[in-house]
């Protein structure tokens, strides 16, 4: 059962770590059923299975990122997903686009809605940058990695979204045209 002060800690640590996973109560010593005992006292809110909030924590535009990395913490936030996140597109998509390694087992989740696509070498590891949001480390190609990404997948997510991205991105200077190609020449695009 959970006493005052498993209470407190908790709440402590969802004040300081927006998204508490079971995993991250357990390793302060208290049992993850506290998790849930605070959830049906309305403490605490549950945003998607296995993640916990404070009930009064307020949300940003990229709740949904934070949710999807504190779920999946080895997938990158790609292609239409982190256009969006870089200003780079007027597509607003429904589901979360998320890279993951090729051997890597597609995540089961109910939400968010994750599009699973696979990289492998050097076109998964290259180009990843951390973003902090909602206190969670969500992992996106930066916007010249994204631009390249686009033009490999042109015909998931369409060819005209993949040069707008390249329009903006040299417009805005969010990329250069030598970072797009170096990236290109990674996902085997240069062409």
């Amino acid at each position: 059962m959970a006493d005052g002060s498993a209470t407190e800690r908790i709440l402590n640590l969802a004040a300081h770590q927006p998204l508490v996973r079971p995993r991250d109560v357990e390793a302060l010593g208290i049992a993850r059923e506290a998790l849930l005992r605070l959830y049906r006292q309305g403490l605490l809110v549950r945003p998607a299975r296995g993640l916990y909030a404070l009930a009064d924590s307020s949300v940003t535009e990229h709740h949904s990122l934070a949710v999807a990395a504190k779920l999946v913490p080895r997938g990158v936030v790609c292609l239409l997903s982190a256009l969006r996140l870089h200003g780079l597109t007027t597509q607003d998509p429904h589901e979360i686009w998320m890279a993951i390694d090729f051997k890597a087992h597609k995540p089961s989740i109910a939400y968010p809605v994750l599009r699973v696509v696979r990289f492998s070498g050097r076109a998964l590891v290259d180009g990843v940058d951390t973003h902090p949001i909602e206190g969670a480390e969500v992992r996106v190609y930066c916007a010249a990695k994204t631009v390249a990404d686009c033009f490999k997948y042109r015909y998931k997510i369409g060819i005209d979204v993949a040069i707008e991205a390249l329009r903006d991105a040299l417009r805005t200077r969010k990329a250069t045209v030598d970072e797009i190609h170096r990236f290109a020449k990674v996902c085997r695009v240069s062409n």
